[in-house]
């Protein structure tokens, strides 16, 4: 109920439940108590109306139906990253399961690139492989990259929303809305029903960055909305990393301004991974493992192909040619590689690593 008061500032109702100890002590409060924080007598009659109550009533019978859970910030399931922001949402409704491990952002422009969803997707996977939520904001070009790349290996995804739960956004991603649902999470702190609303996409910026140790911008424009998100995390004391582009290219003109303004400039997944844990962590010695036994896998003919695509991308012909691997069993070997996760042909045709 306290989450419906739209016309008390979010601070105050944290103020409020970290004075008070919980949003329901802070219900049962008396007037005195709540105007100390900051309610106005009008605020805690709306607080306490039975429209209200009855609004709340229809919101969980709603989310009851829909199978969509209410997370509070005292709920255990509550992004712990997300805990420690300005202006955590005090209520998120969550469709699947939060994952608890550490989480990127992956960000960038709706009217991506070739170039910009390959290597999303690509970051994306790399990352799930070694145990990294992705978490992004379901939009179209970067984040539905970013998304598929997660899932694509196997791995964990979150997908915040600036609409209901329940409403898939763009309406083409509904398919992959519920594939994240079922790896992961889509969540929003918008009511079950809420359309999608420009105003809304800003501050669900904030909880993309403020749940991730950080974030990562692909593609971006000089006013892009995944520069609010770099900006958000910035505020919120998380690093932030960029794709460095081509310098005539509108769509990397926000990655490079980034990149001089000082954000971690990314070449690959390694880059992400040693600064978030200077080469010594957990989640990186992992990493490592898991691609050194990968690589142990790989014959002579095998690495031969890797060897080449990792000069540059490549058409299955540049590749029977640059390794001299004759075609049908050049097919066979990038199928198996396909299958095992080394390779994967992008929307050009071409081969490339993962």
């Amino acid at each position: 109920m306290l989450s419906r008061i739209e016309n008390l500032r979010p601070q105050k109702k944290l103020d409020a439940i970290m004075s008070l100890g919980s949003a329901s002590k802070v219900y049962e409060a008396d007037f005195d108590i709540l105007m100390k924080v900051g309610f106005s007598k009008q605020q805690y009659d709306l607080f306490h109306s039975d429209e209200t109550r009855a609004e709340a009533d229809r919101i969980i019978e709603e989310c009851h139906k829909k199978r969509i859970k209410i997370i509070t910030l005292s709920d255990d399931e509550y992004p712990e990253m997300l805990k420690y922001i300005t202006d955590p949402p005090i209520v998120l409704y969550v469709r699947g399961s939060i994952p608890k491990s550490n989480s990127i952002a992956i960000v960038g422009s709706r009217k991506a690139s070739g170039y910009g969803i390959e290597t999303a997707n690509k970051m994306a996977y790399n990352l799930a492989l070694s145990d990294i939520c992705i978490v992004s904001g379901m939009a179209r070009g970067i984040d539905t990259a970013a998304h598929a790349g997660a899932l694509e290996a196997g791995g964990e995804t979150v997908a915040v929303l600036g609409c209901g739960a329940d409403v898939p956004y763009p309406p083409e991603n509904a398919s992959i809305m519920e594939r994240i649902a079922g790896s992961g999470a889509v969540i929003s702190e918008y009511p079950p029903g809420t359309p999608p609303s420009t105003y809304n996409f800003p501050d669900r910026n904030r909880i993309i960055s403020g749940m991730s140790i950080g974030t990562l911008v692909v593609e971006a424009g000089m006013k892009s909305g995944s520069l609010i998100t770099a900006n958000y995390a910035l505020e919120q004391g998380r690093d932030v990393f960029a794709i460095p582009g081509n310098i005539n290219n509108y769509n990397s003109m926000g990655t490079n301004k980034l990149i001089k303004d000082g954000a971690k400039l990314v070449l690959s997944v390694d880059d992400i991974l040693d600064e978030l844990s200077f080469g010594s962590s957990p989640v990186v010695k992992k990493a490592r493992k898991k691609k050194e036994e990968r690589d142990a896998k790989l014959g002579q003919t095998e690495r031969k192909i890797i060897s080449a695509l990792k000069i540059e991308d490549l058409f299955d012909e540049e590749l029977s040619e640059k390794t001299n691997i004759p075609p049908d069993e050049l097919y066979e070997i990038l199928l198996e590689l396909e299958i095992e996760g080394f390779v994967k042909k992008s929307i050009n045709g071409k081969y490339m690593l993962l």
